[in-house]
């Protein structure tokens, strides 16, 4: 097996160029050149418990990101159509990438072994990632929890509730 990418911060965010749930481009040189901080987190599945929590708490959190100068941005390996259904169920008001070919997950090292119950397999490992305009990362965190991670990362942030 492949050594695993494990990113720390202060490093270069590795460059990822492709479309959200509506076919727009998402390019993180572009985005950086405009000036924006990039929240880019990864989570295994649309619709799941664990998943809709997180992603509620970004929604609920998301004027006092914006305000920071931060986008948020969701990844996960799940169709264009899946996303769709996860943001309109939800009202989710930040983007989910696509990313059904693992090319962010694998730059970025999500992609990892995983156990429950017992049972091994290969499976999406709860991250998030904090790059600056810069490109630079300045947070990197592998296998969050889902309840809790968003208040922990606007602390971490400086960013009060």
């Amino acid at each position: 097996m492949a050594e695993i990418t494990e990113l720390q911060a202060g490093e270069a965010a590795p460059h990822f160029e492709t479309v959200d749930q509506n076919g727009t481009k998402q390019d993180l040189a572009e985005l950086n050149s405009q000036g924006k901080s990039v929240i880019l987190y990864f989570y295994p599945k649309d619709s799941t418990p664990g998943c809709t929590v997180q992603a509620c708490d970004f929604r609920d959190s998301m004027t006092r990101l914006q305000s920071e100068g931060y986008i948020v941005l969701g990844v996960s390996k799940d169709s264009s159509a899946s996303h769709e259904k996860f943001i309109a169920n939800q009202e989710l008001n930040f983007p989910l990438l696509m990313d059904e070919d693992m090319a962010i997950h694998n730059a970025y090292g999500t992609w990892r072994e995983k156990k429950n119950y017992g049972r091994t397999y290969m499976g999406c490992a709860r991250s998030t990632f904090v790059i600056d305009s810069s490109g630079k990362l300045i947070f990197a965190r592998y296998n969050v929890k889902a309840k809790g991670h968003v208040q922990m990362l606007m602390r971490e942030l400086g960013i009060n509730e």
